[in-house]
């Protein structure tokens, strides 16, 4: 048997070649094999382990494989995480547990009687302090009580626990908070919200492609998807989702007859809807009960809690078989207990570790020479902190940003749309609408280019138009008898009315009161785009290379001077806008207020044609009320004319003035004649409104970011640079931070050197155990032929069930 066990160790020792011959060595030889394999297996799990630190720290695409699980608070996700380590050191039961996922990076060491945990600290990811299991308890637990209280309440940082342990598999496993279930209502909003953070959490965890989705169930009919409803959002086919039924103890009594036991054990493929690995589901018991030496602990030792588990194994099967009135096949005994979950996941996560050595070390090579520029762009800042130096890089930054700024109000399409433009809807949320004083908005769909994301010279000549669409649009606000007649008044010299004067107060104050409200508005929607270019043109600058990283004191003066700049422009040209509005709206001058002269003739006349007809019709002899505007002499007048028909035009000037100069009733023929004026004067004033508006705009406003900016802002700069440069700069908080960037390059540059020669020496390891097994000659007719099969990385793994084949022809010829 020692032969066979010497070609067993073959297998194990990844594939040295083996002549015939040295299937009858001595024992030790065997025993040297296999610390080489363990050896060289335990580089592979450390250099990955590694590499999971450092994806999550630099926040780099390694695809560092890791089995990930995933499930609700009550589907015993931590025990059986517990169980997989083979040692308790968490929490378990109900309620929130874990609110930071946790990361075990567990390790295959003989040598380790007791589990040995090293806590990777947040401050500094390349060092990990020792600490015992009751110490690591306390962490977790001071983690969860500070993140209750916290806003977010959950924190997708990793902690991560190194752990060797000579009942440890070689498995890197994610302990994710509970999935939460909240009952509805209005009761429970605050337990609806951590659901939903919990959610988020976990489905971004799972996005990333490399982890293998330990997807936990606690239902005995598969058609319950509780949690794989979460896992199929991201893993839709379960290619990368191993399903495990937890809780088998508690289930198998629920079933009545074997024919439910063996759905329950061989679900439908059409019941998983999907291709999961492994092919059907692991059914896994952990047994209740802590460790320790309380009075309320089950087991003394973790020794006797790994027993524990093993027996429950052995009680789960013996439970099934007495179910099933048979005995499980060896397919079937494969999928139940946690150390059948945890020799499948351990191979394939090896299996994904080797795959995936090859194509780590051109990252880890990309990686390399990032952090090698980034260290010599560091020394190039620190050796470029000089006074001369200094003022240049910031002359050379004004010149370039006021470019950025010309050319964004010129037109350009560097900076993308998608990032930086908005829609008019946008615009409108962020920099205000234009409301009338109805309240009344404009469709934005009406708008052209309404859907279109702009930014700078594009977005400004949209809100004009805009602006110019709906004041346009504006129509005189309603005017009642009541505004008219008040604002008829007493003349100094004669009590007549003058209505003339009525339609120009009216007018005047109706155009101030519509207008005015539009001014402020334009000038706060013009101003958020200026402000806007701001932050498009820094990112135009550091995408050519010309900006100033690290010198935030200066950056932010410069944005002070071009808000300052923006916001006393607006408000200047607001203000002369603002004169010409009041000038308008206090003096009425006919020349300018009636534009439209044509129509207010043609409904003069047909009033005064209106008034003919109502004097003719009031003497035909019908007995009607006369109008309120008819005083009595009129009436009596109109009755001792023998023929009204024949009335004079001095007759009917004197009617029309009797009903408007020198009655004070408000007759309709006047309250005509008053909506007229105040249309018309209303109208005109709109016109020259909309027209001096926009032109000062673009004059005071638009134009003095060309030709004024520029020399405001060097005229800022040089008195910046003359009163405290190195406060300006902030020199010595700057020569501070980089010291420490340039501290923490060189350490991550030798964290990625160390971590690219483990995975070199690992790959070329892989590469070079190349072998071969010659087989004997045809002994007693088997048919077995000299051959040489070779055993590399791709194919090894491929054939490993052949190779175990023929192996075992071979043991059973070559055993005594």
């Amino acid at each position: 048997m020692k032969k066979a066990a010497a070609v067993a160790e073959w297998c194990d020792a990844g594939g040295r070649e083996l002549a015939p011959e040295a299937v009858g060595k001595e024992e030790e030889g065997s025993e040297e094999e296999e610390v080489s394999s363990s050896a060289s297996h335990g580089k592979l799990y450390e250099a990955y382990n590694e590499l999971h630190g450092l994806a999550q720290d630099l926040e780099t695409p390694f695809d560092a494989p890791a089995v990930m699980v995933v499930g609700h608070q009550t589907d015993g996700k931590s025990a059986l995480v517990e169980a997989l380590m083979g040692f308790q050191f968490n929490h378990v039961g109900g309620g929130t547990k874990t609110r930071r996922p946790i990361t075990l990076h567990m390790k295959y060491n003989p040598s380790c009687v007791v589990p040995v945990c090293r806590l990777v600290f947040d401050a500094d990811p390349s060092v990990s302090g020792r600490m015992s299991l009751p110490e690591i308890q306390a962490f977790i637990e001071a983690e969860n009580m500070r993140l209750e209280s916290d806003p977010c309440q959950f924190s997708e940082k990793e902690i991560i626990i190194r752990v060797e342990y000579k009942n440890c598999p070689n498995l890197t496993i994610i302990d994710t908070p509970g999935l939460i279930i909240p009952a509805p209502g209005r009761r429970n909003r605050i337990l609806q919200g951590q659901a939903r953070a919990v959610e988020s959490l976990v489905r971004a965890k799972m996005q990333h492609e490399e982890f293998i989705i330990l997807c936990l169930e606690d239902c005995s009919d598969w058609s319950n998807a509780t949690t794989r409803r979460i896992v199929m959002q991201v893993d839709p086919e379960l290619s990368r989702t191993v399903i495990v039924s937890t809780k088998l103890d508690t289930k198998i009594p629920q079933f009545a007859r074997a024919s439910d036991v063996e759905v329950f054990l061989r679900p439908p493929a059409c019941t998983l809807d999907g291709f999961l690995l492994g092919g059907s589901p692991f059914f896994t018991s952990v047994p209740s009960g802590r460790v320790g030496s309380q009075n309320d602990a089950v087991y003394r030792s973790n020794e006797e809690f790994r027993k524990a588990i093993c027996l429950r194994e052995i009680e789960d099967i013996s439970s099934l078989e007495e179910k099933l009135g048979r005995s499980l096949s060896k397919e079937e005994r494969s999928r139940i207990g946690v150390s059948s979950l945890r020799s499948f996941l351990e191979e394939l996560l090896q299996k994904r570790y080797l795959d995936s050595v090859p194509l780590i070390i051109p990252l880890l090579e990309k990686e390399l020479h990032s952090t090698t520029r980034k260290l010599r762009d560091i020394n190039q800042e620190l050796s470029n902190l000089d006074e001369t130096k200094l003022k240049e890089k910031g002359r050379a930054f004004h010149d370039s940003f006021v470019t950025k700024l010309s050319l964004l109000l010129k037109g350009t399409v560097v900076a993308p749309p998608d990032k930086f433009g908005e829609t008019l809807l946008d615009e409108r949320t962020l920099g205000g609408t234009f409301t009338g004083t109805d309240g009344i908005q404009l469709p934005h769909k009406m708008m052209p280019n309404a859907g279109m994301r702009l930014y700078g010279g594009a977005q400004y000549h949209r809100a004009m138009a805009e602006f110019r669409l709906i004041v346009g649009a504006v129509k005189c606000p309603p005017i009642t008898r009541e505004e008219i007649v008040n604002a008829c008044g007493v003349e100094d010299i004669h009590d007549g009315t003058n209505y003339s004067r009525t339609a120009c107060v009216i007018a005047v104050a109706k155009a101030r009161d519509t207008f005015e409200p539009f001014l402020h508005q334009l000038g706060f929607r013009l101003l958020y785009i200026l402000k806007r270019l701001l932050p498009i043109a820094m990112y135009l600058l550091q995408k050519d290379g010309e900006y100033l990283s690290g010198h935030e004191v200066f950056l932010r003066r410069v944005e002070t001077a071009f808000n300052n700049f923006a916001e006393s422009t607006e408000r200047s040209c607001r203000d002369k806008c603002m004169e010409d509005l009041v000038s308008t709206t206090r003096y009425v001058t006919w020349s300018l207020h009636n534009k439209n002269r044509a129509g207010l003739r043609h409904f003069l006349d047909s009033f005064a044609g209106s008034e003919q007809l109502n004097t003719s019709s009031t003497t035909s002899g019908v007995q009607q009320e006369p109008h309120m505007g008819l005083n009595d002499s009129k009436i009596d007048r109109l009755k001792t004319d023998p023929n009204p028909n024949n009335l004079t035009a001095e007759t009917r000037l004197a009617d029309l003035l009797d009903s408007t100069l020198w009655n004070r009733r408000l007759a309709p023929s006047s309250e005509r004649i008053v909506y007229a004026l105040v249309y018309q004067i209303f109208h005109g004033i709109k016109e020259h409104f909309l027209v001096s508006t926009e032109l000062k705009f673009n004059c005071f406003f638009l134009m003095p970011v060309v030709d004024k900016l520029p020399a405001l802002l060097r005229e800022d700069l040089e008195s910046a640079f003359g009163d405290d440069l190195d406060h300006i700069f902030d020199i010595t908080q700057l020569r501070h931070l980089l010291g420490q960037r340039r501290c923490e390059s060189e350490i991550e540059l030798k964290r990625l050197q160390r971590l690219k020669g483990k995975f070199r020496e690992v790959n070329e390891h892989l590469s070079s155990s190349i072998c071969g097994i010659q087989f004997i000659q045809p002994i007693n007719g088997q048919g077995l032929f000299w051959s040489r099969i070779f055993w590399t990385r791709e194919s090894g793994l491929v054939l490993h069930e052949a190779l175990n084949i023929a192996l075992y022809e071979v043991i059973q010829v070559l055993a005594p």
